[in-house]
C-alpha cells in the first residue's frame, strides 16, 4: 500500500509533528471526508507501507527527520515550486528558499527521491505567459541536478475559484500549447525528464512524457525496489498515478493559496488547524464515541521472490 501525506493537505509544512509522532506509534487515524464518521486505522510500518510519498510546497520541518524516515521506509517527495508570490501564495517561502531547501533535502535522501512540480499553471495579468517562461528556465537552471523529474499542470477552473481569485484569466489552447512547447524545450536544455499528468493534450511532439506523476515504476526506480505490474487506477478521471491511502485532511492547509482546491475557504482551514492536536492519532481532532472504526486494508504492491 501507498501511503500518501500530502493530497489533503500540506501536512510537511504545517504538521510535522505530528507526522512524526505518528511514525513513532506506528499507525494513524484518517477520517473518511464523506461519511465523517467512518475512520480508517493504517498501520504505518515498513512491513505494512510499500512507499511514503510526500508532497509539500516547503520541505524545511521536515529535513532534521527526513534522512531517518528513509532510512525505514521507502519514500519519494513530490516539491511544488513555482512563479507565484506571496499574493497568490501567502504562506509560501519564496523562490530562493524553495530552491534552496530543495537542494538540502536532495542531498539527504538523493535526486531520484525528488520530483519537481510546477502547477498549476494559471495566468492573470500579472502572472503572464511569458513571466512563467522566466520563472520555469530559471528553476530548472537551478534544480536540474537534485530532481528525479519535472512535473507540470494547467489549472483546473474549479468553481470555487470563481470567487476566490477573481483575477484568474481564461488560459486558451494556444496558451498551453506555447508554454508547454517552451517547457519542453527549456527541460531539454537543461537535461530535465519532464511530464505532464492527468488528463491533458498530448504534447509529446515537445519531448514531454503523459504519464501518472506517481506510478509504481517511478516509485520503484527510486526506491531500488520492484513492484508488480498492476493496473494504476488514479484518485479521479483521467488520472494515471497508483491508487494510494492518504492520511491528511480537507480544510487544514492554512497557506492561503488562492487556487486551493483542498480548502472550502481560508476561515474553514483556519477553524480546523484551532483543532489539531499533535499527539491525536487524527490530523485535527479526536476520536467520537460515535465514529465507527475499522481496519483499513493495506495490500502490498510489492514483486514477491
Amino acid at each position: 500500500m501507498i501511503i500518501n501525506t500530502g493530497g489533503r493537505t500540506d501536512t510537511v509544512h504545517y504538521y510535522t509533528g505530528w507526522l512524526l509522532k505518528r511514525f513513532e506509534e506506528g499507525y494513524v487515524l484518517s477520517r473518511n471526508p464523506l461519511f465523517t464518521n467512518k475512520v480508517t486505522r493504517y498501520e504505518l510500518t515498513p512491513e505494512a507501507v510499500d512507499c511514503v510519498v510526500f508532497c509539500s510546497k516547503n520541505y524545511t520541518p521536515i529535513l532534521p527527520h527526513i534522512g531517518g524516515i528513509a532510512e525505514k521506509f521507502n519514500i519519494y517527495c513530490y516539491y511544488s515550486i513555482t512563479a507565484y508570490g506571496r499574493d497568490v501564495e501567502p504562506g509560501i517561502p519564496s523562490i530562493e528558499k524553495s530552491v534552496e531547501t530543495l537542494i538540502q533535502l536532495s542531498g539527504i535522501i538523493g535526486s531520484k527521491k525528488v520530483a519537481w512540480r510546477y502547477d498549476p499553471v494559471l495566468l492573470t495579468q500579472e502572472y503572464t505567459v511569458e513571466r512563467h517562461l522566466e520563472a520555469f528556465e530559471y528553476l530548472a537552471s537551478q534544480l536540474a541536478p537534485y530532481i528525479d523529474r519535472c512535473i507540470f499542470g494547467f489549472v483546473e477552473m474549479y468553481k470555487k475559484l470563481e470567487v476566490n481569485m477573481p483575477e484568474l484569466e481564461r488560459i486558451s489552447s494556444e496558451d498551453m500549447d506555447q508554454l508547454a512547447q517552451r517547457f519542453g524545450a527549456i527541460a531539454s536544455k537543461y537535461g530535465i525528464y519532464i511530464q505532464t499528468c492527468g488528463p491533458s493534450e498530448d504534447y509529446s511532439n515537445y519531448g514531454i512524457h503523459a504519464s501518472g506523476c506517481m506510478t509504481l515504476e517511478i516509485l520503484g526506480n527510486a526506491n531500488e525496489t520492484e513492484f508488480r505490474n498492476l493496473k494504476h487506477k488514479g484518485m479521479r478521471a483521467g488520472c494515471n498515478c497508483i491508487e494510494s491511502r492518504d492520511i491528511g485532511a480537507y480544510d487544514t492547509c492554512v497557506s492561503g493559496c488562492k487556487y486551493c482546491y483542498a480548502n472550502k475557504s481560508p476561515k474553514a482551514a483556519s477553524e480546523n488547524y484551532k483543532l489539531h492536536d499533535p499527539n491525536s492519532p487524527l490530523l485535527f481532532g479526536h476520536l467520537k464515541t460515535t465514529d465507527i472504526l475499522q481496519q483499513g486494508a493495506q495490500r502490498s504492491f510489492l514483486k514477491k521472490n
